[in-house]
Formats: C-alpha cells, structure tokens, sequence
C-alpha cells in the first residue's frame, strides 16, 4: 500500500517535470503539504520525509496540531491558506509564518496592528477571486491593483504574493494566467496557484507556491 512518503515523492517528481518542461528550476516550486483535517499522527511521516513547509486551512485547528509537531520540527514553515476571520487575526499572526488569504482592508489592518503587537513579519500573499464567485473568499481582479496599493502604502504590508482558488468547473490555466499577470503589473513576486488536481499546470504558469493535500494525504474524511 502506498504510504504519505511515497505520494510525496511522487508529487515532487511532477512538480520537478513540470518545472523542466517550462524551463524553469524545481526549486524555484515550493510545496506546501496540505494538512488540513489530516492529526498530527498523518502529518509525522511527511515530516520524517523531510517535508517542512505545510498549510492549514483553519486557525484553531492549526493551534491546536501544531506546537506539539515543531517541538521535534522547529523549522517548519506553516502557510493559512484558508479565509481568516478578523477574531482570529492575533492567533493567526503568533502561530503561522506565512498568511495567503488577505483580502479585504480590515484584516490587512488587523494583521499589521498584530505583527507590530507580536514582534513577528509574516509573509503575506493577497488573494484574489479569479472568477469572482460569490461563495468565495478574495479580492475580484479588477479591484485587485488598488488592494494591493492600499495594503503597501496605507497598512504599511509588504506583500510576498497572490494567491487564487480557480472555479471547480472550469479549467483552473486561464485563472493562472490571470493571476500572473495581475501580478507582473504590481511587482509581485509570489504566486500561490495549483491544488492536486492541477499543479503541474500551475507550475507551468509560474506557481511559486502549490497547495497539494489529498495528493500526499490520501482522500479527506469529512465526517
């Protein structure tokens, strides 16, 4: 049966293919091992596997797993990567090194006021709604330039990234290519784009960052 280490071996391979196909270095690629609902017991083989950057989805959930994995793991690097809620700034701020999801005024404020308080510079990454939905958490592309603008000059943030979640009934290259651009013409380094479905093409149109779970993990129990 195939065990967490070999799935990420097998993820790093294709990520590493799809880097050489666009021409560019594997490690120019960080994977972010998505452990989201998986217990410490999961995540402990993916770490012994020499995996050190992970996302979470939830700030609690986050607390609560994690203290006790860096204890042995000091030198892991741990990305939110789901919506954060203004009450769970000061948590989010003292227990992640990276915040992927800043989309709105507030929470860019919260999070300056809360780095400022705690002593702490987290990398921050906009997120933005490539296909404006909704249901989904994001700045939509065309106000993307001015939150941008906002959070460097008003809030005082540098900001790493973009981060997107394409529809899931749509094919995940154009939203890529959007987010791309949007952050060529800002002067943003970082683009957090492609899940296990879809990294390699991420990887393709420049992903930074990719957000794989279920391929590492296995399938989700979301009972």
């Amino acid at each position: 049966m195939e065990s967490a280490a070999d799935r990420l071996s097998e993820v790093r391979r294709k990520i590493a293919d799809a880097a050489r196909e666009a021409g560019r270095a594997a490690d120019d690629v960080t994977l972010v091992a998505v452990g989201k609902t998986f217990p410490a017991d999961a995540i402990r083989p993916v770490l012994a596997a020499g995996q050190r950057v992970f996302g979470e989805n939830k700030v609690q959930e986050a607390v609560e797993k994690w203290p006790g994995l860096r204890v042995d793991h000091p030198d892991v690097t741990l990305h939110l990567i789901g919506p954060l809620q203004s009450n769970k700034v000061k948590d989010a701020v003292a227990t992640f090194d990276v915040i992927e999801t800043v989309d709105r005024d507030k929470i860019a404020r919260r999070i300056a006021h809360e780095m400022a308080e705690q002593g702490r510079t987290l990398q921050l990454f906009i997120q933005v709604n490539t296909g404006e939905e909704a249901q989904k958490a994001g700045v939509v592309p065309a106000e993307a330039d001015g939150f941008i603008a906002r959070c460097r000059e008003e809030h005082g943030l540098a900001i790493a990234g973009l981060m997107c979640i394409p529809p899931a009934d749509q094919l995940p290259a154009p939203h890529f290519a959007l987010l791309a651009k949007i952050a060529a013409r800002n002067g943003v380094a970082g683009l957090s784009m492609g899940m296990s479905a879809d990294y390699e093409t991420a990887v393709r149109f420049g992903a930074t960052h990719v957000r794989v779970g279920s391929a590492i993990f296995g399938a989700r129990d979301y009972g």
